[in-house]
């Protein structure tokens, strides 16, 4: 385990640092971005070049382009669906994800409002379908920023902070342990299934907002699509203290 692990660390390792950092970059773009992310696996990539990280340079390098990386993919989700959302729920592409998924989006953005935005970069295919679905509607860009520039954040330093933590733990181990490779399986493993039961945590504590019920005639549903310049509605607070003047958010509404 050790052997194959060292050839697959040293090839992480020999690519240049700053290649190394614009592609997780990319990747994460990519996976952030209109409905790419249901095929690109963001996270993985991000953790396999985490591995590579020497010196905290490199760390907060690499998780930057990671931020920067997320935030230009959901922006650009936000403006395509801004522009052209209609036509691309309409289209092939659309269609395929499925009616349900995107009325989930939907109802879950009228409920829930900027922490929608929010706890979405979390869960799987929303993390893909509200920034589209956000830009279809009439919240701001630079209220949408204001909710998904945390998550971005908070999801990076995860990632980035947990594949560094493994290599480098590794690399100290390996010479003296000969089970230490198990160890970093062991780590990485962990960490994904934690990650993905804290998915199944949200995903049902959310349900309820996402849901198709008798309730969902008391709540509005995301407003049709408005093109730039339209005014849309007046500008809010942002980011999470917007949450107690946010007319969708306040208690008894979800």
């Amino acid at each position: 385990m050790n052997e194959l692990l060292d050839g697959i660390l040293e090839t992480v390792g020999n690519v240049d640092p700053v290649v190394r950092t614009l592609l997780a970059g990319l990747g994460i773009l990519l996976e952030t971005s209109v409905l790419v992310g249901l095929v690109v696996p963001g996270d993985t990539i991000v953790i396999v070049a985490a591995t590579g990280v020497e010196g905290p340079v490199e760390f907060i390098a690499l998780a930057i382009a990671v931020i920067v990386g997320a935030l230009i993919g959901e922006s650009i989700g936000f403006a395509l669906g801004r522009w052209f959302g209609p036509k691309i729920q309409a289209s092939r592409l659309g269609r395929r994800i499925g009616e349900h998924n995107w009325h989930r989006a939907q109802r879950y953005l009228a409920r829930r409002g900027g922490p929608a935005v929010f706890i979405s970069r979390f869960l799987p295919v929303l993390h893909s379908l509200v920034p589209l679905t956000v830009g279809m509607s009439d919240m701001s860009y630079r209220r949408f920023l204001a909710w998904t520039a945390p998550a971005c954040v908070i999801w990076s330093f995860a990632y980035v902070g947990v594949g560094s933590a493994a290599a480098g733990g590794y690399r100290e181990l390996s010479e003296h342990l000969h089970g230490a490779g198990y160890l970093f399986v062991g780590v990485i493993v962990l960490f994904l299934v934690l990650a993905w039961i804290g998915k199944k945590v949200l995903l049902r504590f959310e349900a309820r907002h996402m849901s198709d019920d008798a309730s969902s005639s008391a709540h509005p549903q995301v407003p049709p699509h408005i093109a730039p310049g339209d005014g849309g509605r007046a500008e809010t607070p942002e980011g999470p203290a917007a949450a107690a003047t946010d007319p969708s958010e306040r208690p008894g509404e979800g």
